[in-house]
């Protein structure tokens, strides 16, 4: 139990760091350039920019609704984490405009690509350790409910609704365009925090040197190596396939161990979503 409290501990303080990031960026670089992102905290940007109404109790009054609506439609399917990180992005959006009264840099395109990519690693973190800010994720979850439909569509649809909404606010096409910048930058960099440093690789090897290849890699990469047993329909032979799963620093040294041991070995490499286990991930729930 006490190890569990830590752990607890440890996530909720990266969380609110993720969370910090992200209204900082928002505060720091995007509010200042008048550039619109997707999500609730673009609509309380358009709405802020429209009649100065503060982003935080906008942000906050919004993402309230979503969660009865949900609770309503949905039932308790929320964790403490996604309440969490509600509130202290909206405590977050209040406080930061006391501090910082105007933008970190004057270039505009500099303010989308530094606050594009802040709010993307913030975000990252945060769901990284189990943390959520609601917003469109709710709304998602609520189509999709009704609608055979994926969530990551519908929030694409309505990121690009939201942004597109800043025209009718300034008429600046170089600002409309900026805000598709960040929401191309903010998902590059959401995506590398959550899976670029531990993206991971499966390997599956067609060769007659299988027991070699096997034996190299589990001795210079270290990797644990599985041969499967198959039957070649075309050359009506069984044959051992041998199966990796590797971390991306490792796929530059597994095909070099191929084509040194069997030049004509026919390779499939995939990108696997994630993968858990020893000298993996670890489960997190």
């Amino acid at each position: 139990m006490k190890k569990t409290h830590l752990n607890l501990i440890q996530d909720y303080i990266m969380i609110t760091l993720g969370i910090f990031l992200y209204a900082f960026a928002w505060t720091a670089f995007l509010v200042p350039a008048h550039i619109v992102g997707g999500g609730v905290t673009g609509m309380a940007a358009v709405f802020y920019y429209a009649t100065g109404f503060p982003i935080g109790y906008s942000y906050l009054i919004v993402n309230a609704f979503l969660l009865v609506l949900a609770f309503k439609i949905l039932g308790a399917k929320f964790a403490l984490t996604t309440v969490y990180g509600i509130s202290a992005t909206s405590i977050f959006f209040m406080i930061l405009p006391e501090f910082i009264t105007s933008g970190l840099v004057d270039d505009q395109f500099m303010s989308a690509l530094l606050g594009a990519g802040l709010s993307g690693v913030g975000i990252g973190i945060a769901i990284s350790n189990g943390g959520n800010s609601g917003g469109t994720d709710i709304v998602a979850l609520i189509i999709t409910k009704y609608k055979n439909i994926s969530p990551g569509r519908i929030i694409l649809y309505i990121d690009v609704a939201i942004i597109g909404s800043s025209w009718f606010l300034e008429q600046d096409i170089e600002k409309l365009v900026y805000g598709y910048v960040v929401m191309a930058v903010f998902a590059y960099a959401l995506d590398l925090v959550l899976v670029g440093k531990n993206q991971s690789y499966q390997f599956i090897i067609i060769t007659k040197e299988q027991t070699l290849i096997a034996e190299r890699i589990a001795n210079e990469i270290g990797r644990g190596v599985t041969l499967l047993h198959g039957y070649g329909w075309y050359s009506k032979q069984e044959t051992d396939i041998v199966m990796v799963i590797a971390r991306k620093e490792d796929k530059i040294q597994i095909m070099r161990i191929i084509k040194e041991t069997d030049e004509r070995a026919f390779i499939s490499v995939a990108r696997v979503q994630g993968v858990f286990g020893q000298n993996f991930d670890k489960i997190k729930i």
